[in-house]
């Protein structure tokens, strides 16, 4: 499930424009639930419950991206991806297709429709905002390449700042620079030596063990007693940035 921190959106995630991201979904509860966790991050929703609606909104507001889902009363989410594709005043918009049918065949065609991405039910919050914001600085090069957002935490890299849930975090340059790399690499999985020469540098010589050190120290003041441990450890492999809960 989305969890519901009490805090307003990050201060530094305002500093431009806030995207405007078009729900098309008619689940009332999953609405909410999605309008209330991406406004939390510093996006601005609105919402459609029926693919006329969409196309109307999509066609007036001119969203930065749409999250839409595939079964819709009225026109189908394929049908409404397939008639933005067509139309020159909307075959921009950045589409992720929302649906509970994970077929591959259905991933198929619903990317072959004009969606940029695809998304099955149930999914990681988390990832949700990973892929979202992966897709905008794909549609607008240079687009926030100065604060990096994952879930509750948001890195300004230009201040050298970090937010977790509202509050500052106080890093330590190396442990500042592991948190960068993961942020920029949401999900994939990185080996100690991996780590070390993306972090430390080719021409750092250091212990594999000192990854493990700056982790430890790095999970110690990133994480409250009451927060999820978004660091995972993958046994034999290394470590991943992964909220891994399921809405």
């Amino acid at each position: 499930m989305f969890s519901k921190p009490t805090r307003t959106p990050s201060s530094f995630a305002n500093r431009a424009a806030k995207p405007l991201v078009l729900i098309v979904e008619d689940e009332v509860d999953l609405v909410t639930l999605l309008q209330y966790n991406l406004e939390k991050e510093g996006f601005r929703t609105i919402s459609a419950t029926d693919g006329k609606e969409a196309l109307l909104l999509a066609q007036e507001q001119r969203p930065s991206l749409m999250l839409l889902d595939w079964m819709l009363p009225e026109i189908s989410g394929i049908e409404v991806c397939r008639q933005l594709r067509r139309n020159v005043e909307t075959q921009s918009i950045p589409i992720i297709m929302l649906t509970a049918r994970s077929d591959e065949s259905d991933k198929v065609r619903g990317l072959n429709s004009g969606a940029d991405d695809y998304l099955a039910k149930p999914f990681s919050p988390s990832e949700l905002v990973a892929r979202i914001q992966a897709i905008l600085r794909r549609a607008n090069p240079g687009m926030n390449d100065e604060v990096l957002q994952y879930g509750d935490i948001v890195v300004d890299l230009a201040a050298h700042r970090v937010r977790r849930n509202g509050r500052n975090i106080h890093l330590g340059p190396t442990e500042f620079r592991l948190l960068r790399h993961f942020m920029q690499h949401p999900g994939r999985v990185f080996s100690r030596e991996q780590l070390l020469d993306s972090v430390w540098g080719n021409d750092v010589f250091v212990e594999a063990r000192t990854v493990d050190v700056h982790i430890r120290r790095l999970r110690k003041v990133l994480n409250n007693e009451n927060e999820a441990d978004l660091i995972r450890t993958v046994r034999s492999a290394g470590y991943a940035l992964d909220a891994g809960n399921d809405l």
